[in-house]
């Protein structure tokens, strides 16, 4: 194994004690990166689904072949786009050596990642998916082999790359597609790249225990960067800088733990380009959706204020000191000479607490304002695992969404933990879903 072949594996396997990769957990990363609407069998590696979901037909389950390869190959591409930390440098593409496919060789094994450009991919991965290796064929493979029969390649422009990703369609899809589009954004982003993004480089980015994804691999995945944490901007602690994300992601990402106040997801990942959010459980990724616009609107004046307030705030205390009250209306453009900010101090602290609370800080500078956001719109919900599935039969649920006030307790339906994922964006969400039962998070 080459030493870049070794260090890659270091960064998302880790060093697990014992010398080796669980085999349980290596198989059920080796699986193809399956489309949206088809099974999935690992239980992290879930779908991000593609931008391109808006240009076909979102509210029915019948996509042509066409359709399906070009959003596919199309996201693969912006993902491996936005973990390019230098466009100078290339993207890289991982699949596998010439002739050492899974299904064309079970016997040679010299060839292994190497760093130069390698000629157009062979012909064995141009094959039709019902030709692709079964997992039986990942499992003869093992951990040890799958390593030493990659290939890097190298290309430098943007058109070149979605070129090379759509003719490569067939690798993505067949046996550890998954594997090998990992790797590729990895070697895009650069090894160190990622260790300088990772709070704990110790910490691999696959489980070596249970083997979920890391918070890290999902931020990579999802913005670029390889983070760790999932709040707006960088943060101190202790004297120390921990990383966040800093901007609006093109999908979004919420989580159960924040219901539970583990962490606080920030507004880069709540309010995304489009209107697509992962949910995190505690071991699983599922995706919410929807056709509705109108929620990933430009930032409003009292959004952008929350979004400032709470940056003061890292502890999500719902208040801030009363000292960083100039600071908080400095950073919003507000007047903020000195006796017009001691004025609005007595106003919103007349008992002299020494803390000014956000929903007083709002209602006095944004009042009224309309978030536009319709009372009610259609949803959908996708969970790729066939055991969370109706009769285990894979799809996706699709519902209603209401969006109440507090003080207008209509409707009040169970609560599940995807609702309880989806309040920490929506506080008063109720959810209406036309099953029998309600879909599953985990």
């Amino acid at each position: 194994m080459s030493e870049l072949n070794k260090e890659v594996v270091d960064l998302v396997w880790g060093r697990p004690s014992g010398g080796g990769v669980s085999a349980s957990i290596f198989r059920r990363w080796t699986q193809g990166r399956i489309f949206s609407l088809l099974t999935q069998h690992t239980s992290f590696f879930c779908l991000f689904l593609p931008q391109d979901l808006f240009l076909v037909r979102m509210s029915t389950q019948h996509w042509s072949s066409e359709e399906q390869k070009t959003a596919l190959c199309s996201t693969l591409s912006e993902i491996l786009e936005s973990a390019c930390s230098s466009p100078s440098t290339g993207f890289c593409l991982v699949t596998w050596a010439k002739g050492q496919s899974p299904h064309t060789s079970t016997h040679t094994n010299t060839h292994t990642l190497s760093q130069t450009q390698d000629m157009p991919e062979p012909e064995s991965s141009q094959q039709p998916q019902e030709q692709q290796p079964t997992a039986l064929a990942a499992e003869e493979l093992g951990f040890e082999r799958f390593h030493s029969v990659l290939h890097k390649r190298t290309v430098v422009s943007v058109s070149d790359l979605r070129e090379e990703v759509l003719s490569l369609y067939h690798t993505w899809r067949g046996c550890c597609g998954v594997l090998l589009f990992l790797y590729s954004v990895i070697l895009t982003k650069g090894i160190e790249n990622i260790r300088n993004e990772i709070q704990d480089t110790m910490e691999p980015l696959i489980d070596p225990v249970h083997g979920h994804g890391s918070q890290s691999l999902v931020n990579l995945l999802v913005t670029g960067h390889a983070v760790s944490n999932v709040w707006d901007g960088d943060r101190e602690c202790s004297g120390m800088k921990l990383h966040g994300i800093h901007k609006q992601a093109s999908v979004g990402f919420l989580t159960l733990m924040e219901s539970l106040r583990y962490c606080k997801v920030g507004a880069f990942l709540k309010s995304p380009k489009f209107p697509i959010w992962i949910l995190g459980s505690e071991t699983h990724l599922s995706v919410f959706f929807t056709k509705e616009m109108s929620l990933v609107g430009p930032e409003s004046p009292s959004e952008q204020a929350r979004r400032v307030f709470q940056s003061f705030d890292p502890e999500d205390n719902g208040f801030i000191p009363e000292s960083l009250l100039e600071d908080v209306m400095k950073a919003l453009d507000l007047v903020s000479e000195p006796e017009y900010v001691s004025l609005v101090k007595s106003k919103l602290d007349p008992e002299s607490l020494g803390i000014i609370l956000l929903g007083p800080f709002l209602l006095e500078f944004f009042p009224d304002q309309d978030s536009g956001i319709p009372d009610s719109f259609p949803v959908y919900h996708y969970n790729g695992l066939k055991q969370s599935n109706h009769k285990e039969k894979v799809e996706y649920v699709e519902g209603t969404a209401l969006v109440l006030g507090f003080e207008d307790p209509m409707v009040r339906t169970d609560d599940t933990p995807v609702k309880r994922c989806l309040q920490t964006k929506w506080p008063y969400i109720e959810l209406l879903w036309t099953t029998d039962r309600s879909p599953s998070l985990n």
